[in-house]
């Protein structure tokens, strides 16, 4: 008995502890906005803080309280920013991808180093000495915290700058936020060129410790027709919105920073005149190589001509009279020499003869000529006896 009594005194305080509870769940019932749960299953979940919240619920929260805007998420694009805007019954609009992009260009090569680093391989731990060590104040440092964040391995260290590969950004944020020089900058995703350069010094003093960086010298401002490139200080930028992508400015740039972006929109340059004169000399050398094929073709079509012009004289050998052979006797006999090539060729008939004829001219030249030394010679020998 003493253990059923004590079963049913547990059973009974769990039960008004359980009835307690749900109806404290329902006088403090924190009330959910439905369309909340359906934001976040729309979201894609990386959780990566690129919209500015901690994550895609918090970010789907602020979208349906409308402290955000429906394409918060930079990471979706135009298709997730389509479906938010379907639950909250809005219209997405246009939605820009953007991408991550290092405005500097100082490798190795480029720029001067103050110290050599040895320390944490952080950009933020070498930040604090002397801020980094190179001497551009506002050059990338290149020990690669911003790949280490990347959540896409998208970005990486490449001869002491940070490189980003646009096909695998997804536009983020994170290496922007990551970078202590504040020079990782986010840009429309199909934008063909950037300024590769941060620097705010003067253009005297960026050029004794950069061979590359930006001067100022505001020669990309006076091509530019759209007014899309500006210089601020020391420093050009571009808007975007206003850039046409016609290349000027590359072209112009005398320290090349201004630099085109491979797999972008193409830029024709112009062909220098050397490269002109060049290919005329290349045209001419050509032609003079071939006028020369053509010379030796001709005669080539001169001797056919004559192999031509001799057949016709081949079938007349058979109708010499000299031999009499009993071939030569039956061939006059047959149809195909009174064909129409036998007597095209009279003209040539005596030349043939005569060619043939004159060996057996020469040897009665040459007995007549031994008959007569024959007789003089008896002759003298008569001579002689009689004497």
């Amino acid at each position: 008995m003493t253990i059923l009594y004590a079963f049913l005194w547990f059973a009974g305080i769990a039960l008004v502890l359980g009835a307690m509870l749900a109806i404290a769940s329902i006088v403090f019932e924190v009330k959910v906005d439905p369309k909340i749960p359906e934001v976040t299953e729309v979201l894609p979940g990386a959780n990566c803080g690129g919209c500015g919240f901690s994550g895609c619920a918090a970010c789907a929260e602020a979208i349906v309280k409308g402290e955000a805007k429906v394409s918060a998420c930079p990471v979706g694009g135009q298709a997730v920013a389509d479906q938010v805007a379907a639950i909250m019954g809005v219209d997405a609009g246009s939605v820009t991808r953007m991408r991550a992009q290092v405005m500097c260009s100082g490798t190795r090569e480029n720029a001067k180093q103050k110290y050599i680093y040895e320390g944490p391989h952080d950009c933020a731990a070498a930040m604090r000495l002397g801020g980094g060590p190179k001497e551009c104040p506002n050059g990338c440092i290149g020990f690669g915290t911003c790949e280490t964040l990347c959540p896409q391995d998208a970005i990486h260290v490449e001869n002491g700058v940070a490189v980003v590969r646009a096909e695998k950004c997804i536009g983020c944020g994170i290496c922007v936020e990551s970078c202590p020089k504040r020079i990782i900058k986010l840009i429309p995703f199909d934008a063909p060129v950037h300024v590769g350069c941060s620097s705010l010094d003067k253009g005297a003093v960026t050029r004794t410790y950069c061979e590359v960086g930006c001067i100022g010298c505001k020669m990309c401002t006076k091509v530019c027709e759209s007014g899309a490139i500006t210089v601020t200080g020391a420093i050009a930028s571009i808007d975007y919105e206003k850039c046409t992508h016609c290349g000027k400015c590359v072209e112009k740039c005398p320290r090349k920073i201004i630099v085109f972006e491979e797999g972008k929109a193409k830029i024709e340059e112009p062909k220098p005149e050397a490269s002109v004169k060049e290919t005329e000399d290349k045209a001419a050398a050509e032609k003079s190589v071939d006028e020369p094929k053509a010379e030796i073709a001709e005669p080539a079509v001169e001797v056919k001509a004559a192999k031509v012009e001799t057949v016709p004289a081949e079938p007349v050998k058979p109708a010499e009279e000299p031999a009499k052979t009993p071939s030569a006797e039956a061939a006059p006999a047959e149809p195909k020499a009174e064909e129409p090539k036998v007597e095209e060729v009279p003209v040539k008939e005596p030349a043939a003869p005569e060619a043939k004829d004159a060996p057996a001219e020469a040897p009665a030249e040459e007995s007549a000529e031994t008959d007569a030394d024959g007789k003089e010679s008896s002759d003298g020998e008569a001579a002689d006896e009689t004497k």
